[in-house]
């Protein structure tokens, strides 16, 4: 009889364990597909040179990565635009979507509307932004920052067309279209904040810039760690705006990562293996940014 029970939860342990394998075998299908076998690949294709359409191409080894940084100055330009179009993006969006959220918290008439106007810059799609903003920007009579400027007797300036303002003009669109999104996930954040807490630093009778920075802000960290995680890894990948908006100019001012990588990858000859080398070197450096993250930040965040 103990014979036969053993064997019946062997026999159940058995499907349980099948069950729950089945369950997640169409994701993990769609992990191994979509992402590591494109990783493997874009490794594999970054030794070799040639073009998409080539299907035996020619075994370089290391010779694409020493292009990119000791060859080809123009990938460490991109290196350098990318990383400053990312600290920019990710200290002033984190900074004015904590703030626009906190300005939302009070329970106002007001602020109902506040939230959904904040918020719908982020159903617009990127490249209707980028278009929309590329007339706002235009440097003719009829760009409407421009004629703004004219009514106060201002010379009109070249906002996509020069070097010192494109990178920021594109940086102005992408905080305007993302600070609704970041800013209402805060919010909620603020929100399920414990009436409580606040009770009882009032009785405290602490400021509220303490109150800020040893309640409010710890209890947000969660969030806050989140979206800098997001923030950073999609500022890396941006392309859409760029693309649209100056097309990497003037010059190479506003010449991306995403951008060189597609760039060599389809508007080049023979250059796959180049583009393939920068797109491996993105993603270490996502990798290790996401890494680094967690080693730093992660231990100061206050989860409830």
């Amino acid at each position: 009889m103990d014979e036969e029970r053993k064997r019946r939860n062997r026999r159940k342990k058995w499907k349980d364990w099948l069950g729950s394998w089945l369950m997640i075998l169409p994701a993990l299908c769609f992990l191994l597909v979509f992402t590591i076998y494109p990783m493997l690949n874009i490794v594999r294709l970054s030794f070799f040179k040639g073009n998409a359409l080539k299907p035996l191409k020619q075994f370089v080894g290391l010779d694409n990565y020493r292009q990119l940084f000791f060859v080809k100055t123009d990938f460490l330009t991109a290196l350098k635009n990318t990383g400053y179009y990312t600290m920019m993006v990710v200290v002033i969006l984190l900074t004015l979507a904590l703030l626009f959220a906190l300005w939302m918290r009070a329970d106002r008439k007001i602020n109902e509307v506040s939230q959904v106007l904040i918020f719908t810059p982020h159903l617009i799609a990127s490249i209707s932004c980028a278009f929309i903003w590329t007339w706002l920007y235009n440097k003719n009579a009829y760009g409407l920052f421009n004629t703004v400027l004219g009514w106060f007797h201002i010379p009109p300036q070249n906002w996509l067309s020069s070097s010192s303002m494109a990178m920021n003009c594109v940086i102005a669109v992408n905080v305007w279209k993302s600070i609704g999104y970041n800013a209402l996930i805060i919010l909620a954040a603020l929100k399920s904040i414990p009436q409580e807490i606040d009770e009882a630093a009032m009785l405290d009778q602490a400021g509220p810039l303490r109150k800020f920075f040893r309640i409010t802000l710890p209890m947000l960290s969660p969030q806050l760690f989140l979206l800098l995680i997001t923030i950073t890894t999609g500022s890396f990948k941006v392309f859409d705006s760029m693309r649209i908006m100056t097309n990497g100019g003037p010059g190479d001012s506003t010449r991306v990562l995403s951008m060189y990588i597609y760039d060599y990858a389809f508007q080049r000859n023979n250059t796959l293996g180049i583009a393939s080398a920068a797109g491996v070197v993105l993603m270490v450096i996502l990798i290790l940014v996401t890494v680094v993250y967690f080693k730093c930040l992660e231990s100061r965040v206050h989860y409830q």
